[in-house]
């Protein structure tokens, strides 16, 4: 009741945000960014190997709303039979109460085939601020409380609440180039998932970049037998608009 509570808060002010841009000057600006990338990898010979990750992030910006939705998939077969498989989707509104505050509401949600936990559905609100915001350095950080569900490879599932916690980091080198870390953290009563984001992009011509990212994600609490850490190198062209 209480995410309720505080998710029909955020949607009852998004029209007023929406009146104010009306005579914001900046309104002018192209509310929609967004970027799209993907990349490919496939050998043969004595083994047959091919591999893939893509991703997407659309954000709409209206006052002093931010509105995002992200996704992103990987997989890998060899030799015919399919040994990697993930997606994940994620749904993101922030609103900015002061200079360097705001508050978010999201809901995201993964499915990993071959991870200990197959399936996990969250959503959460929180409060977070930019400690540092400069040309070239980024800093943000967030807490929260939530709702999640996991599903487990054993057909187990459970259900709890969580606290949430959150660090962005951009550090831009040049005009062209950019380094990137991302850490969130949702933890509850019986698993804490951390994932983990390192990128660093450099544009190559135009709107196009080629990015290099390294992704570890962690279950504390999975079946007997499975692994609690996931890692993923890619190497991405991305396009940017």
């Amino acid at each position: 009741m209480l995410l309720r509570g505080l998710w029909a808060i955020l949607v009852c002010l998004s029209p007023c945000a929406a009146i104010a841009q009306a005579s914001d000057p900046a309104a002018d600006k192209d509310p929609w960014t967004g970027t799209a990338s993907l990349g490919f990898l496939s050998t043969s010979g004595n083994t047959d190997t091919t591999s893939y990750n893509s991703a997407f992030k659309v954000s709409y910006t209206t006052g002093k709303w931010v509105h995002t939705l992200d996704g992103a998939a990987n997989g890998a077969e060899e030799s015919g039979m399919t040994t990697a498989e993930a997606y994940q989707a994620g749904w993101r509104s922030t609103y900015d109460v002061g200079v360097h505050s705001f508050v978010f509401g999201e809901a995201n949600y993964r499915k990993d085939r071959f991870a200990g936990v197959e399936q996990q559905l969250s959503q959460s609100i929180g409060y977070g601020r930019r400690l540092i915001e400069t040309e070239k350095h980024l800093l943000s950080a967030e807490i929260g409380v939530g709702y999640a569900k996991l599903d487990f490879a054993d057909d187990t599932s459970e259900s709890s609440a969580i606290a949430t916690a959150g660090l962005d980091y951009k550090w831009t080198f040049t005009e062209t180039s950019n380094f990137e870390q991302n850490i969130d953290v949702e933890s509850g009563s019986e698993n804490t998932y951390i994932e983990s984001v390192s990128a660093v992009r450099a544009r190559l011509l135009g709107d196009f970049a080629l990015v290099l990212s390294y992704t570890i994600k962690h279950n504390t609490d999975v079946p007997l037998g499975s692994e609690k850490t996931d890692r993923l190198t890619a190497v991405s062209l991305e396009y940017a608009f």
